[in-house]
């Protein structure tokens, strides 16, 4: 587990500026960014290791690198931690599944926490600033898709969307949908985190495949969204979208606005 005195060095090295981007970020223009860098992390309430990369989460969701790279952070909790001592109350065995398929697919001895993936591509331990700027340089330097959001509207059953893609992909590629959660909060009483008060950004809620693109165009999709989550439950939240190569493939394209 890195200290905070390391992370904060790393930060400083990634050159990145430490506040959101605003109504910027919500609205995002497309040609403010020349890429989006999903930086996908699996963490656990559990996990004693995890709140320094929850911590450098906070710290670059929503910024912009020197190349104009927006990187937009989904933090995905995993399920394996909630039989030793706390039930992470944002877990999920989706995001269990999700990190399990990149375990397999990137070839690793298996899933861990805290991990980050970058665009589907690069993993690293989730607290390392170092490696994932290196891993932000090195997708600097790829193509990427040019997928934006063209609408989102909340509805009673769950959200309609409408997204377009501007160049014809080489192959299909999923579209996935993510809503988060902007921030939380949690008061953990048991397990290797017992007395702290954590602190989590971008908390995957909901996250689905909605389409399967193979050319240019629009598309218009409806999700639906689980009967405990709610929209207007007193948090801000933001719908991520990204498209990504079957089996969880790279992610070539990227967008987000506010929800």
């Amino acid at each position: 587990m890195q200290s905070l005195s390391i992370l904060s060095f790393a930060l400083a090295a990634l050159a990145l500026p430490l506040s959101p981007r605003g109504a910027n970020v919500a609205q995002p223009n497309v040609a403010a960014h020349s890429s989006v860098a999903i930086v996908e992390l699996f963490t656990s309430e559990g996990c004693s290791s995890c709140p320094p990369a929850d911590a450098l989460l906070r710290q670059i969701n929503l910024t912009q690198t020197p190349e104009n790279q927006l990187i937009v952070g989904i933090s995905e909790h995993v399920t394996y931690w909630n039989d030793l001592g706390w039930k992470d109350p944002y877990s999920s065995p989706v995001f269990t599944d999700r990190q399990n398929t990149y375990a397999e697919r990137l070839a690793l001895e298996g899933p861990y926490t805290p991990q980050m993936v970058l665009n589907g591509r690069d993993q690293f331990v989730g607290s390392d600033g170092r490696a994932l700027q290196r891993a932000l340089a090195e997708d600097a330097r790829r193509s990427h898709l040019d997928l934006h959001i063209l609408s989102s509207t909340r509805s009673s059953s769950g959200v309609d969307l409408s997204f377009a893609v501007n160049g014809s992909p080489s192959h299909p590629l999923d579209v996935v949908a993510v809503v988060t959660d902007d921030a939380d909060r949690s008061n953990v009483l048991r397990g290797e985190n017992s007395g702290r008060s954590l602190q989590h950004v971008s908390v995957a809620r909901v996250l689905v495949r909605v389409a399967t693109i193979k050319a240019a165009g629009e598309q218009t999709v409806h999700f639906s969204l689980p009967d405990r989550f709610q929209l207007d439950g007193g948090t801000g939240h933001h719908l991520v979208l990204f498209a990504q190569e079957p089996h969880q493939g790279a992610i070539l394209g990227a967008d987000t606005r506010a929800l």
